[in-house]
């Protein structure tokens, strides 16, 4: 996964498209919402696969798939999606290891999106 492309330049594209004439205001008002919002779904996962609660586990990869896919970034809507299955099937104790590999992909896609669209850090 690490040497494919973080996100999708067609899905960026399609965003900027939404709001062309906005000098990128759009786009950067969706990304800081994705960068604020994604950690705390995170953690609502975590917390939620020690606790058991396989639904509220479930629902929040669903969340990060579909934000993960607005901005094209397919290697950590990948890793969403595979929780999000895992927790359906009641499998959590599969979820711990895919944990890391959310947080490392999120990390990749935190980093290029500020960069793409000219967020500073937290």
């Amino acid at each position: 996964m690490a040497n494919d492309p973080v996100l999708d330049p067609q899905a960026l594209d399609n965003l900027r498209a939404i709001s062309p004439d906005d000098g990128g205001e759009f786009l950067r008002e969706l990304v800081a919402i994705f960068l604020s919002d994604t950690p705390e779904r995170i953690a609502e996962l975590e917390t939620a696969i020690k606790a058991g609660d396989q639904q509220t586990g479930g629902r929040a990869a669903h969340s990060i798939k579909g934000s993960a896919s607005n901005f094209g970034a397919g290697a950590l809507a990948a890793v969403a999606k595979r929780i999000e299955q895992l927790c359906k099937e009641g499998q959590l104790a599969a979820v711990g290891p895919l944990l890391r590999s959310l947080h490392d992909e999120y990390a990749r896609v935190d980093q290029e999106l500020r960069a793409v669209a000219g967020v500073s850090g937290p």
